[in-house]
């Protein structure tokens, strides 16, 4: 008789844990469930998302000077940034695709050839000579060598050149985003309070707002000092080569798009090209102001910078520089601006939580006060 309450309660006990492995079971298969439905958007929503958080400074702004009328002021950003940007945009995707196209051709014909310099290369002053002998060599024997490469480098070039292919599907992506962007933005203070009941119920009313911050000001500092400069001088660039009809310019301005987000200064890639345009066209005003402009932009980071970084939380440049490499091989060309932005916010949060100060009132609550005086 003294058993059966032992037994009834070790009973209802192990009735209780298989109801809670059900349920955390049947929340699992829930969740996995949702993610699948919700993964094809994913990074449309992501990359909204990342727009309408650093747009929304503005927003406010000019919601002000429109008579609190915050609406419309999203609407007018949202279609004031597709007037501004889907020309070049355009114009870049239409050369990478072109560029896409002879570049297969190249590596499956395994027809690679360096033209042999212009004899006028040979007449500049200081770099001509050695400049005329490097490039005459590389004509005469670095396609021999390319051939033989040809067959081990072919799959990683077409690797690459497949995610240089997705640049149009890119554009579709940044104008849905950019006009989901400008939806949020209509309904940023609701989305703020979303935000910090979020966080504050995962981390404590102390952590969340915190927390909540910290996400925004780091998605800001990487979208707007990081990226956003780098954006600008792609399309200063890119839009400059294309009207220049420079071979594959839109792989070109992808290009220029990874130096600026590595931090290194695009005119690795200028300066070679000024080189090729004045020993393809040779002095005239055209490559003159082609020259003047390729400088200005590349060097158009050290006004932009001053201006844009450092506003909010300083991220490591190398984890800047992993997330558009990791977002690049995951998410196509658009994991460019959204893999540094998600990196930088995971970064901060688990930096912030591994030196997070100790909550001294809990210590001190907790700890036994029978022998304190």
């Amino acid at each position: 008789m003294e058993d059966k309450p032992l037994i009834a309660f070790q009973s209802s006990r192990a009735l209780l844990d298989v109801l809670i492995r059900a349920g955390l079971i049947t929340v699992l298969v829930l969740v996995l469930f949702c993610f699948d439905i919700f993964h094809p958007f994913l990074n449309v929503m992501l990359w909204a998302l990342i727009l309408a958080i650093t747009l929304y400074p503005l927003n406010q702004k000019l919601g002000a000077r429109l008579g609190n009328r915050y609406g419309w002021a999203a609407i007018v950003l949202v279609l004031l940034g597709l007037l501004i940007l889907m020309v070049p945009l355009s114009l870049l995707g239409a050369s990478v695709a072109d560029s896409v196209k002879v570049g297969m051709h190249t590596l499956e014909a395994g027809s690679f050839e360096i033209p042999p310099p212009p004899a006028s290369v040979e007449t500049w002053p200081l770099i001509g000579a050695p400049l005329f002998g490097i490039w005459q060599h590389a004509s005469q024997d670095l396609s021999w060598a390319f051939k033989e490469l040809a067959p081990h480098l072919s799959s990683w070039g077409k690797v690459l050149l497949h995610q240089a292919a997705g640049v149009g599907a890119g554009i579709v992506v940044f104008v849905v985003a950019m006009i989901v962007a400008g939806l949020i933005m209509t309904h940023g203070e609701s989305g703020h309070r979303t935000a910090v009941a979020i966080t504050t119920r995962i981390s404590g009313p102390v952590r969340g707002p915190q927390i909540a911050e910290l996400c925004t000001s780091t998605i800001r500092a990487v979208a707007q000092g990081v990226v956003g400069i780098a954006f600008i001088q792609m399309l200063l660039i890119g839009v400059a080569l294309v009207i220049m009809g420079i071979p594959a310019a839109g792989i070109l301005a992808l290009m220029v798009l990874l130096l600026g987000i590595m931090q290194l200064p695009v005119l690795l890639i200028t300066i070679p090209v000024v080189i090729y345009v004045f020993a393809h066209d040779g002095v005239s005003a055209g490559t003159v102001i082609f020259t003047v402009w390729m400088i200005v932009a590349g060097l158009s980071d050290n006004v932009l910078k001053p201006m844009l970084l450092g506003r909010g939380v300083a991220v490591p440049m190398p984890v800047v520089l992993i997330g558009a490499l990791g977002g690049m091989v995951t998410s196509g060309i658009i994991g460019l601006f959204t893999g540094p932005v998600i990196l930088a916010v995971g970064y901060e949060l688990f930096i912030g939580w591994v030196y997070q100060p100790a909550d001294v009132s809990r210590v001190v609550e907790d700890s036994p006060t029978e022998n304190l005086p």
